[in-house]
């Protein structure tokens, strides 16, 4: 399908040519991209790379393109939130997927290869701190995906409607919608390190995900209705911010996606990790041997 494109405001670039937001040019990323939120991440992980060809940053936005035993990959932050996955997602399918100069879309789509590397908050006590969560279903409290239309056939619609039946979700906020990850990838990261399940990407780190500091939350027990729902053998799993604009995003424009994230702090228990680090790098070593 084409779109017109003629207004610069569409599809804005640099005066190098670069795509708006991420300053990067096509050639700048491979066709394996891992996303971390905090810039500071990607360098850390890029310090297992035995050569570097890209480096550049703008914003939150930090990319290095280099080679992991002589495969290419790219890490690019995407700082916190689904707002930010919708500037990172459209704008890496722009550099594949659209001529920068003439705003035409290419006849033959590319497909690009989607990792979240993230930290996230467990919601049942057998999700334990420094534990790994692969996402087989983000569930989206954040509303993005509303803003975008012909995406019916990517939802698991049953599921949405079971939660929020359950949850007796208010009608003042968006309707939860659950996608599904690149089954292909699923496949392959399956491991015994990672506990499968569902993860609730939210809108926010304070209200959204039930924390109450000076302000009411609309549910004071989300927390605890969430971690004893199950679904058909599924259950959620934890918390984090992005996971349901990746999914979805990619999914409408033909790309692979999946999050793994270590459990740095339990909602059940209350236990945190302030050294999370080497769970990271743990799991970033496990994610570039398998990407």
């Amino acid at each position: 399908m084409d779109f017109p494109m003629e207004k610069k405001t569409e599809l804005i670039t640099n005066n190098d040519g670069s795509v708006f937001h991420l300053h990067l040019l096509p050639g700048d990323i491979s066709d394996k991209i891992i996303i971390v939120g905090d810039p500071d991440r990607v360098d850390m992980i890029a310090s297992l790379f035995s050569e570097v060809r890209v480096r550049k940053e703008n914003r939150e936005f930090r990319t290095v393109t280099g080679t992991y035993d002589q495969n290419e990959v790219t890490i690019i932050s995407s700082g916190i939130g689904t707002d930010n996955i919708d500037i990172l997602i459209n704008e890496l399918d722009a550099l594949v997927n659209i001529d920068l100069r003439t705003g035409k879309i290419k006849d033959e789509p590319s497909s690009l290869t989607f990792i979240r590397l993230g930290t996230s908050g467990g919601l049942r006590s057998d999700v334990p701190v420094g534990s790994y969560v692969l996402t087989e279903t983000a569930i989206g409290f954040d509303g993005l995906l509303h803003f975008y239309s012909g995406y019916d056939w990517i939802l698991d619609t049953i599921l949405s409607d079971v939660l929020v039946q359950y949850l007796e979700w208010p009608d003042t906020l968006s309707y939860p919608y659950a996608v599904n990850a690149h089954n292909e990838l699923v496949e392959r990261f399956r491991s015994q390190k990672f506990i499968n399940g569902i993860t609730i990407s939210a809108p926010g780190f304070y209200g959204p995900q039930g924390r109450q500091l000076r302000l009411e939350t609309f549910d004071s027990e989300i927390n605890n209705k969430l971690s004893e729902f199950a679904f058909r053998g599924r259950k959620i799993c934890n918390y984090e911010m992005e996971s349901s604009a990746i999914y979805s995003l990619s999914t409408l424009l033909g790309h692979k996606a999946l999050t793994i994230c270590a459990v740095i702090g339990n909602r059940v228990t209350g236990e945190f990790v302030n050294d999370y680090q080497p769970l990271v790098m743990e799991l970033a070593h496990m994610v570039l041997q398998t990407i």
